[in-house]
């Protein structure tokens, strides 16, 4: 809220809100600002004091005024001389502002309040502390090893300790991957671009979950890949899209999570697994499988690469969500034919990943430190969803699929592009529906994180801008 009582006016207040919404990208390139009534409205000011926060945004160069137009958020120089993207466009059309996908990752670093933010895709900070993550460090850091692993690069397969662990572990869940298949990455995103840069080009068409993880949409379309999106049903895939697909295009590549799919927290079924892997041995594509979640998940759940035996799979996973995300530790499991030209990718582009964490993060779960953490984040997550759930209900929410795993997929009953914007003047950051589609179009469905939305406070104000909507 604006608050006379600030030591800024209310004219600086405002501006600074829109300046730190630009520089965060949470209002685009392209995008119009509000109408000076409609924001003299939603904040509860004069027309005057909006006209001169406007003006102070032109003075800094953020915005520009369009004759009988509005004000339009500038674009970066290489925007202004190809053209609005067409999301861009699209948001000027609509006056609306999207939160994108590279928005919802600026705000991990980047709070644009010090409330609870439900659209967020990680843990609370307090949720991951631990005394075992320093102590390991501090044991692979000692004088005698901080020397031997610093002053050299590290294996370019990744530490073969931690590899010999991961390979104990996959085991685990009944994948069979033996440590010389198994490469390191720099968390599970750059797992999944190593794969997509290895078996894609530019202009190859690539399946996809949708709903499905934003950022993956964005990654991929940044490489310049056609996206072919598959809807996700609560079993697996729609194995009849995929079939046609299959015969009209010939893709080489299908991105899944199949346990706790984001952001419907969707598990594959038996059935569907195998009918998708015999669709890919008859076509002869691979599949990616992100198993990103697979520590808050149970062991028994169906995963492809249990079935497949690492032939037409690549399985990714990582420790950024459950234990360090600084860290940055990720690693993916491959067919022996892969990992060559797998291994070529990474070394292009990090030579090689940092050994130091990586022996601690060994240690972390050698001694059954992880797998206790694990435990103790699970039982805690169950407590916040019971609680989250009942909130979302008592707010007026459906909920689109069974609330499990660490997101809820809700249904608001409003547009939630609009509503997203109308919540950031509150504070808050939601993850709208449209987001989680490949080509955006308005949805009523939003994305919550279980852990980030047991606040009361938060469905109060989601009550209040959802009824006047």
């Amino acid at each position: 809220m604006l608050m006379k009582t600030s030591a800024q006016s209310l004219t600086e207040q405002l501006a600074a809100r829109f300046a730190d919404r630009i520089r965060s990208r949470l209002l685009p390139p392209g995008s119009r600002l509000p109408s000076v009534r409609q924001c003299a409205q939603q904040h509860g000011v004069s027309p005057s004091t909006v006209v001169a926060a406007y003006d102070q945004l032109l003075a800094q160069g953020l915005v520009q005024a369009r004759k009988n137009r509005g004000f339009f958020v500038r674009e970066m120089a290489a925007a202004r001389a190809e053209g609005p993207s067409g999301e861009a466009k699209a948001a000027a059309r609509a006056g609306a502002s999207p939160i994108n996908a590279t928005a919802l990752i600026r705000g991990m670093f980047h709070k644009v309040s010090n409330k609870p933010h439900p659209g967020m895709g990680v843990f609370p900070p307090d949720w991951l502390e631990s005394t075992f993550m320093p102590a390991a460090v501090r044991k692979v850091t000692s004088a005698r090893g901080l020397q031997d692993v610093s002053l050299q690069y590290g294996e370019p397969l990744g530490d073969s300790g931690l590899r010999r662990v991961l390979s104990q572990k996959l085991a685990g869940l009944n994948i069979h991957a033996e440590p010389d298949h198994i490469i390191t990455t720099i968390g599970a995103t750059h797992a999944l671009d190593i794969v997509s840069r290895t078996l894609l080009r530019p202009g190859d068409p690539v399946m996809v979950e949708e709903p499905g993880w934003a950022v993956e949409f964005a990654r991929l379309a940044a490489l310049g890949m056609r996206i072919l999106p598959v809807p996700r049903r609560a079993d697996g895939p729609d194995l009849d899209v995929m079939a046609k697909y299959c015969q009209a295009h010939q893709p080489k590549l299908y991105v899944s999570v199949s346990v706790f799919h984001n952001p419907t927290g969707y598990c594959l079924s038996p059935g569907s697994a195998h009918r998708l892997l015999q669709l890919a041995n008859q076509h002869q594509f691979h599949i990616v499988e992100d198993d990103t979640y697979s520590h808050i998940a149970p062991e028994h759940a169906t995963r492809l690469t249990a079935l497949d035996g690492l032939q037409r799979t690549i399985y990714v996973s990582g420790f950024a969500k459950i234990l360090a995300p600084n860290w940055r530790i990720g690693y993916l499991a491959a067919p022996p034919a892969l990992v060559e030209p797998l291994l070529d990718t990474k070394l292009l582009s990090t030579l090689t990943t940092p050994a130091l964490l990586e022996r601690a993060l060994a240690l972390c779960i050698e001694q059954g430190q992880l797998r206790r953490h694990a435990e103790r984040i699970r039982t805690r997550l169950d407590a916040a969803r019971a609680r989250s759930v009942k909130l979302a209900l008592g707010a007026g929410c459906t909920f689109a699929a069974e609330p499990v795993g660490l997101f809820g997929w809700v249904d608001t009953g409003v547009d939630t592009d609009a509503l997203a914007q109308r919540m950031l003047d509150e504070g808050y950051l939601i993850a709208p529906g449209a987001l989680f589609h490949a080509a955006r179009a308005p949805s009523t469905l939003m994305r919550i994180n279980f852990t980030t939305a047991q606040d009361a406070a938060f469905w109060r104000v989601f009550a209040r801008l959802r009824a006047s909507a």
